[in-house]
């Protein structure tokens, strides 16, 4: 098992990850720390519990919006789908909704593993 550091807005993390899985820790830690910076610059120093509840309820907000989207292009899609008389070619990646399922779960565990550290 390997370990990972890394910072989120004005604190150092170490945090182990399951081989192979360092480079998805250290895109996740990235994705808190920029939202993690944008509360920083706006509302300056901020005690580290808040900092990380914002942030991360940022991350979720956008994970939602995501999901809506994802969500409204499938019924398009089926919309289309249903009606074969009408010839439209949406651009949808076959995977987005698997892939902001797997953010959400990775958010999650990261989530968790920075809760146990901070007991």
């Amino acid at each position: 098992m390997a370990e990972v550091d890394f910072i989120i807005g004005h604190k150092e993390y170490r945090v182990a990850a399951q081989d192979g899985e360092e480079r998805l820790l250290q895109r996740a830690a990235a994705l808190l720390d920029a939202e993690a910076q944008q509360i920083l610059a706006q509302a300056g120093r901020t005690p580290e519990p808040r900092l990380l509840l914002l942030a991360g309820l940022m991350l979720a907000d956008r994970v939602a919006t995501l999901e809506e989207r994802a969500e409204k292009a499938e019924r398009h899609l089926n919309r289309l789908q249903a009606n074969p008389t009408r010839i439209e070619v949406p651009v949808i990646p076959s995977d987005l909704k698997e892939a902001m399922a797997e953010l959400a779960a990775r958010a999650e565990s990261l989530a968790d593993r920075l809760e146990e550290q901070g007991r």
